[in-house]
């Protein structure tokens, strides 16, 4: 297997071995707090490996901890291990077997790289300190990050920094990217239910339609970002979902809109929640009807550390070379939960080039995705030489 990094001697003899642990877990995926057999695995490869483990944070989440030499650093690698409520279309022979359910986001490919990782970090044991490493569930919108923190992740496995990867569609294949600073962006979720009153679809005098104070609603929001947010700043209110009614000649009494709204900067999230909520009700009222909005904040932006991020990126130049990383990572429009993690531990959220054609280029969250198992070997590499060096 090629790599645009080194790849550990230790990593490149175990690399089909893990690769086709990749497959497994992708054939099998399973949904968030629902990673029955996707922990029961992990759990055991660990142990195995010598590795203390903890289960059932979470409901599903699993931690191993390896201590090695008498080092006081603490350190974290963390991975991602739900699928997606999706049905595979591309016929390859790892597809999924569950009807419905896929690994469309790479979270497969990153806890196959992290337990390759754990593997020679436990056989070679070339560090001193202590390493954790976070196999989380459900951070596909459910908040287990959230979960695991409240359960006292931090108090009973402390760390001093922490860091973790997602690969990135798009980009060349195991190319590794740094960004100081804001990676992804916040996302909320926002139920609003407009309440009308129903009747009979030749009688709309006598009703108060909550279609079509839904359609003024979500005209109304495209002027949030168009008109109010400062172009400078990023922002995103998208209706995702209308639904209202059943029959063509009933008009009915309900309608509930579903959005996702993302935001890079504290004070622009809060400008959304404001604008949002006062849209939705004025226009509402505007109509004769109520409205309520339910406005769910999931996750904040994903902020790397200055110093965590510096740290790294020193780590794949040093080990790998300038010609191994992606040059000016943008940020990303993307969200994930482990921007909780980060707000209490310093680290850095890296990303890993997935590729730049067919279903390696595809865009995660899409049916025909796939995690590009070229890049594994490397990246696994690249967490066996940041424990090294960070466990020094």
């Amino acid at each position: 297997m090629t790599a645009p990094v080194p790849l550990h001697p230790a990593v490149a003899a175990v690399a089909d071995e893990m690769v086709a642990l990749r497959r497994t877990l992708h054939a099998l995926p399973e949904l968030g707090f629902e990673e029955f057999e996707t922990s029961r695995l992990v759990a055991e490869r660990l142990a195995a490996w010598g590795y203390e483990v903890s289960t059932g944070i979470a409901g599903t989440g699993v931690v191993g901890t390896l201590r090695a030499g008498s080092g006081s650093r603490r350190l974290g690698l963390r991975a991602d291990m739900d699928a997606l409520p999706l049905t595979e279309t591309a016929p390859r022979p790892w597809a999924s077997r569950v009807p419905g359910r896929m690994h469309a986001c790479g979270h497969d490919g990153h806890t196959a790289t992290l337990l390759a990782a754990a593997r020679v970090l436990a056989l070679t044991r070339a560090f001193s300190g202590t390493l954790n490493l976070v196999f989380q569930p459900a951070e596909e919108g459910l908040g287990g990050a959230r979960r695991m923190i409240e359960e006292g992740l931090f108090e009973r496995f402390p760390c001093d920094a922490i860091y973790a990867f997602h690969n990135l569609p798009g980009q060349p294949a195991g190319r590794l990217g740094f960004r100081e600073g804001v990676l992804y962006n916040s996302s909320d979720t926002v139920i609003v239910t407009v309440h009308g009153r129903g009747g009979h679809g030749a009688q709309p005098h006598r009703s108060i339609d909550a279609v079509v104070v839904a359609a003024h609603i979500v005209i109304a929001l495209q002027t949030i970002v168009a008109r109010e947010v400062d172009p400078n700043e990023f922002a995103v209110v998208t209706v995702g979902a209308l639904h209202a009614g059943e029959a063509p000649n009933v008009i009915p009494e309900t309608a509930e809109l579903r959005l996702s709204v993302r935001a890079r900067g504290a004070a622009v999230r809060d400008q959304l929640q404001a604008r949002i909520t006062a849209i939705v009700q004025g226009q509402a009222a505007v109509h004769g009807a109520t409205a309520t909005v339910d406005y769910r904040r999931r996750y904040p932006p994903v902020v790397n550390d200055a110093a965590a991020t510096a740290f790294a990126r020193a780590v794949a130049l040093d080990w790998a070379g300038p010609a191994a990383l992606i040059d000016g990572l943008p940020a990303q429009h993307a969200s994930d939960d482990f921007a909780l993690m980060l707000e209490r531990v310093p680290g850095c959220y890296i990303v890993v080039g997935n590729g730049e054609e067919g279903e390696h280029g595809c865009v995660a969250h899409n049916p025909g995705y796939d995690f590009n198992d070229r890049i594994l070997p490397g990246t696994a590499s690249y967490w066996v030489e940041l424990a090294r060096r960070y466990l020094a």
